[in-house]
């Protein structure tokens, strides 16, 4: 059985939003994890948030368990790759955001929405032995979670509400209906949602026994909107008015579009430069516990984000720069690959966790037919990162019901 798994994601990451891609300096951490190897080709099952996590821990297509769109819920009846593990002896973590439910109507009343603290034990029947879930940024205004206590706790829940409506709280998905000012972070770095998320994270790593296996998630809530970097990070990155938007023919952005975009573009780099820091301190920690050698180390992201490109902003549409989301990789006692430009489906990751562990991918997500229950389509990567294979499918597959 492989040692420790360790799965970093973020909220409505481009492919390109990474140094190893592009953006020189920007992600030294993640970097790190993708001199290993890193792919230009993992493409993202559903371009909106619900649908492609809850693909990710299934290892199904979304139309396979009914989360298409951001209506509905993942069924707890579906078999998990975080509940194999727990049976084969992995102590298993979620911290950060998970967005497996949607539940409430987009209509609900402010506080009135979802309360995962309440809702802790339930959440764990997904296959975690600790969690610490947050609902998201714009989501802590209708929901109770544990980042939403935790802000209670120091009297700044309603504070916080407030500013996240104040940013441009309603969605947009075209650049004339871009509702999102960019406003920084107003309070105590230390308050910010995913700095305490790798707080939490680095305090369970801790704790954790050493000599027992673990997986964790920690799943950060940037660069997803509202664009709120704290100022020290957006000190940090330059105003690029670079106009080099993907248009289509015909199609203009006027000065202020642009000038909003440009805003956004810049605070969801800082908001990408803090996320690095967090997990550079969780890298940090365990090879502090010399617990880094035995631990599987993978990034990625739930989709992209438009920014401007084909008069668009968001997600939920067939472009490349909402469907292809970064992916790295570091395994452990192996060589280094480096680039791979074959394709894989975000959904892969559940059938390479589970190789690693030892486990059959098959055996530990399929349920008895009927209605397709045993069909699995996920594929384990693991060959690629030992060298064995350049590419471990022909095509990636992608579906949307966002109107």
């Amino acid at each position: 059985m492989g040692k420790n798994i360790l799965l970093f994601m973020t909220d409505q990451q481009r492919s390109d939003q990474v140094g190893y891609a592009g953006c020189e300096g920007l992600t030294p951490n993640i970097d790190r994890i993708a001199s290993h190897a890193h792919f230009t080709g993992c493409q993202t099952g559903d371009p909106i948030c619900t649908p492609a996590r809850t693909s990710l821990i299934t290892g199904r297509y979304c139309r396979q368990i009914g989360t298409l769109t951001m209506s509905g819920d993942l069924f707890p009846q579906i078999p998990t790759f975080m509940q194999a593990l727990q049976r084969a002896g992995y102590t298993t973590y979620g911290i950060g955001k998970f967005h497996y439910l949607q539940t409430y109507p987009w209509s609900t009343p402010r506080g009135c929405g979802m309360d995962p603290v309440a809702q802790e034990q339930e959440m764990k029947r997904f296959g975690y032995d600790f969690i610490w879930e947050t609902a998201g940024k714009q989501q802590t205004v209708g929901n109770y979670c544990f980042y939403g206590e935790y802000l209670h706790k120091k009297g700044l829940l309603e504070q916080v509400r407030d500013f996240f409506v104040e940013c441009g709280g309603r969605n947009g998905d075209t650049a004339d209906h871009n509702y999102d000012k960019a406003l920084p972070w107003p309070f105590a770095e230390e308050d910010y949602i995913d700095v305490v998320t790798g707080r939490i994270a680095r305090e369970q790593l801790e704790r954790h026994p050493a000599e027992k296996p673990f997986y964790m998630k920690v799943s950060f809530c940037g660069p997803h909107k509202p664009y709120d970097a704290p100022r020290r990070y957006l000190d940090q990155i330059p105003m690029e008015r670079l106009d080099d938007f993907l248009l289509p023919e015909g199609q203009v952005l006027t000065p202020e579009e642009k000038e909003a975009l440009w805003r956004q573009r810049r605070s969801a780099k800082a908001m990408i430069r803090l996320i690095d820091d967090q997990i550079g301190e969780i890298l940090a920690l365990l090879e502090r516990r010399d617990m880094l050698k035995d631990t599987f180390v993978l990034f990625t992201s739930d989709h992209g984000d438009m920014l401007g490109d084909h008069y668009l902003i968001q997600k939920g549409v067939p472009w490349r720069q909402a469907l292809n989301v970064p992916l790295a990789a570091w395994l452990p006692g192996a060589e280094k690959v480096g680039k791979r430009t074959g394709m894989v489906e975000l959904h892969d990751i559940a059938a390479t966790i589970l190789d690693y562990a030892g486990l059959d991918p098959q055996e530990a997500l399929s349920r008895p037919w009927p209605a397709y229950n045993d069909r699995i389509p996920c594929r384990s990567f693991l060959p690629v990162l030992n060298g064995e294979q350049e590419t471990h499918r022909d095509f990636a597959y992608s579906e949307c019901d966002f109107t």
